[in-house]
């Protein structure tokens, strides 16, 4: 297991890395807690957003990852912007929006319907580097149990056919 394993300065390949493993990242540090009344997806100055702080995060995130003797096949996001400046940042150009990973804080009756959605999709990847997805904390502890801080990420990797969490990347 590679629990507390660091970002920031890491030289050596993070063992939870492996081929064909999802990595689930809560965004980066978004001062405050859930959204204005009244937001907007299609307009982030009605949202929580990145601090000067949480950008620097996904830039040493991006470099972390880059570290690694595992590419990164694919990343997905939540529609929301601190997901998808995070992504961005992280990872240019390699984001794509997946609604099955928003924020449900707000909506805690869509948990179990979007859960599973987000579960389908897991199950479905099929790559040969790594899965990352920048997602929220009530979405990463719905799928794992786990209460990520912002930019921790939680490795899952499939284990008799399920998924299990094999390790934590602290930021």
């Amino acid at each position: 297991m590679a629990l507390g394993v660091g970002m920031a300065g890491a030289e050596l390949p993070s063992p939870a890395l492996q081929a064909g493993r999802v990595v689930l990242v809560r965004h980066a540090q978004a001062p405050g807690v859930g959204d204005p009344a009244g937001f907007d997806l299609r307009d982030c100055r009605t949202q929580r957003n990145l601090s000067e702080e949480g950008r620097q995060q996904a830039l040493r995130m991006g470099e972390f990852f880059r570290q690694q003797r595992v590419p990164v096949d694919a990343v997905w996001s939540s529609q929301w912007c601190r997901t998808r400046e995070t992504a961005d940042l992280a990872f240019p150009g390699q984001r794509v929006d997946q609604a099955a990973f928003n924020s449900f804080f707000g909506e805690p009756d869509s948990a179990p319907v979007q859960t599973r959605e987000a579960w389908a999709l897991l199950d479905g990847w099929q790559g040969s580097g790594l899965l990352v997805v920048v997602t929220h904390q009530v979405n990463i502890t719905a799928l794992t149990g786990v209460v990520p801080a912002s930019a921790e990420a939680v490795v899952m990797a499939r284990q008799a056919g399920r998924w299990a969490v094999v390790g934590r990347l602290t930021p």
